[in-house]
């Protein structure tokens, strides 16, 4: 394959296709029409000679080599943005510690690529991360202990309590091993899912959250498993002992032993999982601080 034959524009328009499930939904992101989107990703299809999606009948599903593929584009449009990105300070004489605290869940699958980024950028500045549940995050930030927190910020209640930003707005898709009954099924809707055993993740308040929204179509998930790891759900879906349902970030193709897991958009509206920075709503914090905030929102295009 000839590097000169992918631009940006098409990873770009691939990831937006990822991320949002839809090549409409990514043409309205993007500000283009559907076929700009879909003529990107027929092209990446013939360059790479894999299948990128599977074609539903409501959206898009990236297939494993598109997964492989979605992680890698994503890092070339990351290092792409950072190496343009003008900050407000001047790097080299930025000194100081920040104060971060971060939950279970974004410490786990967003900060430690972010902070590595941002390290590459601001060396001289150090992070002294703290691991936090939402409540904790919460006071701290208002007693200003911490300069910063990240956390599902869909989980907190009366967010105008805090200056906040959302980062990452996570679509939230079943989780299925390829030769279960469920993977057969396009888009399946609550009402399929609940005739299976399903896997509950606990952590980062993620029952909770999940309830309610189930709660919403008035019918009960059948729960056969409750943990607060995500790859012990990993695995047990890749054996076929259950199914889950769970947002974009946190998906792999592949458990810990290999076996693949395949995602499916669900039929009914699932709220997607948000995820951002909260800093003390006054306003107020140091320079090296803001250099973190302003990195973390820009990263996302905030």
């Amino acid at each position: 394959m000839s590097i000169n034959n992918v631009t940006l524009r098409q990873l770009r328009y691939f990831v937006s296709a990822a991320r949002n499930g839809q090549f409409s939904m990514a043409a309205s992101s993007e500000n283009v029409s559907q076929s700009a989107i879909t003529n990107a990703v027929l092209a990446l299809e013939k360059e790479l000679g894999v299948r990128l999606f599977y074609r539903l009948s409501q959206g898009v599903s990236l297939t494993p080599e598109g997964q492989d593929f979605f992680l890698q584009a994503c890092h070339i449009l990351d290092s792409v943005r950072d190496a343009t990105h003008k900050p407000r300070f001047r790097a080299p004489q930025l000194r100081g510690t920040v104060r971060m605290a971060a939950s279970y869940t974004v410490l786990g699958y967003l900060l430690p690529d972010l902070l590595a980024r941002f390290r590459a950028s601001y060396p001289e500045v150090k992070i002294d991360l703290r691991d936090m549940d939402r409540p904790s995050i919460e006071q701290a930030v208002l007693n200003k202990e911490v300069d910063l927190g990240v956390a599902i910020l869909s989980n907190i209640r009366r967010p105008e309590r805090f200056g906040h930003a959302v980062m990452v707005r996570s679509r939230r898709q079943l989780w299925v091993a390829p030769d279960h009954a469920l993977a057969k099924i396009p888009s399946p809707s609550f009402k399929d899912i609940a005739q299976h055993p399903y896997i509950m993740v606990t952590a980062d308040e993620a029952e909770e959250s999940t309830l309610a929204y189930w709660k919403s179509r008035r019918i009960k998930p059948n729960i056969a498993f409750r943990t607060m790891s995500i790859e012990a759900v990993r695995g047990l879906v890749a054996h076929g002992f259950g199914v889950t349902v769970l947002s974009d970030m946190v998906f792999r193709p592949w458990s810990l032993e290999g076996k693949r897991i395949e995602a499916r958009p669900i039929l009914d509206l699932v709220p997607p999982m948000e995820v951002g920075a909260v800093w003390h709503p006054d306003g107020k914090m140091n320079t090296h601080a803001e250099a973190l905030q302003q990195f973390l929102l820009h990263a996302y295009g905030q």
